[in-house]
């Protein structure tokens, strides 16, 4: 179930409010339930689902049998599920993946999106609101009344069954901007959100996935184990996910590609896969999977448009290995 938004966008070259509440419906829950539900997914995922306690939630990737992403996603248990966050459209097609093998175990997957309502809180003042309204807030997940509370840094993912809505709302006296705000706030976290185009294009390392601590390398084994472990024991990795901001004239879309500038030249050659964009306003922020040496300094554009210019920013987190 998805909140009504009453606020239209910001620009993104200007600071965001104080506080901002998102509707959060891109994003969907796939509800494992049942005596093997832990250990089937477990089974199944880079993250080590058998360790995850009550008050904890993880980053992990669900692989093909070559490694590559089919879906990245966050999970923790509710009451008696295992709940596997992700977007609506690679939901739609992991979750028949995943059914696939579960029907030799003792568990039972299920699309439960629409028996959640999802807000994100970020900005500011996000924290001092959600300790005036949950109160003092230090694990990163918590118990709220119709569901849980998911503290990623200073950002925050409520989650509250759909017939809970109503008293979530009576606690909010701010507008409420759409997914875009949050996709915002997740690009310039260099979080690695996986969509349906992508699916099958890339090993979880390419999306940072390790740096979210998204990947067990001690667990046991699960479907793709042994190109992931290749990727980090014998190197052979030569992509990231890195951030990107800028202008441009096209509407970005699906088959959107981009382009970096050559050095010492004119000229420009392709230069990566744009993974997650927001563009308001003639202005860009976006997630793209790039060559791993691509220098910070490195000018890009959206091919199609000459006049888009792009430029590099760090990510808020280190891809050296411990």
């Amino acid at each position: 179930m998805t909140l009504t938004v009453s606020q239209p966008q910001w620009p993104l070259n200007e600071a965001q409010p104080d506080i901002v509440f998102s509707q959060l419906s891109h994003l969907g829950l796939i509800s494992v339930t049942g005596e093997q539900a832990s250990s089937f997914i477990h089974g199944q995922v880079t993250t080590d689902i058998a360790s995850l306690e009550a008050d904890q939630w993880r980053w992990g990737a669900h692989c093909d049998p070559k490694g590559k992403m089919l879906a990245s996603f966050r999970t923790f248990a509710h009451q008696d599920a295992l709940l596997l966050m992700m977007p609506r459209e690679t939901l739609a097609l992991d979750l028949p993946q995943l059914q696939k093998y579960a029907v030799f175990s003792k568990a039972e997957l299920v699309d439960a999106s629409d028996d959640w309502c999802l807000l994100g809180v970020s900005g500011e003042q996000a924290a001092a609101w959600i300790t005036q309204t949950f109160g003092e807030i230090s694990a990163e997940l918590t118990e709220i009344p119709g569901g849980v509370l998911l503290r990623d840094g200073e950002c925050f993912i409520i989650a509250v069954k759909s017939d809970t809505q109503e008293e979530l709302l009576s606690k909010i006296d701010q507008p409420i901007y759409d997914f875009s705000a949050w996709q915002a706030v997740e690009i310039a976290a260099g979080l690695p959100n996986v969509y349906a185009r992508h699916q099958s294009q890339f090993v979880p390392q390419m999306c940072n996935l390790q740096a979210v601590d998204g990947i067990s390398f001690t667990k046991g084994c699960y479907m793709g184990q042994e190109t992931v472990a290749r990727m980090k024991y014998r190197g052979g990795n030569k992509r990231a996910l890195y951030i990107a901001q800028g202008s441009a004239n096209v509407t970005i879309d699906e088959s959107s590609q981009l382009e970096i500038k050559l050095d010492g030249e004119e000229g420009y050659r392709r230069g990566g896969t744009i993974l997650e964009a927001v563009q308001r306003d003639g202005q860009l922020l976006l997630s793209a999977v790039l060559p791993n040496d691509t220098p910070l300094t490195a000018q890009l554009r959206v091919a199609g448009d000459e006049a888009s210019t792009l430029t590099l920013v760090p990510l808020p987190y280190s891809l050296e290995e411990e």
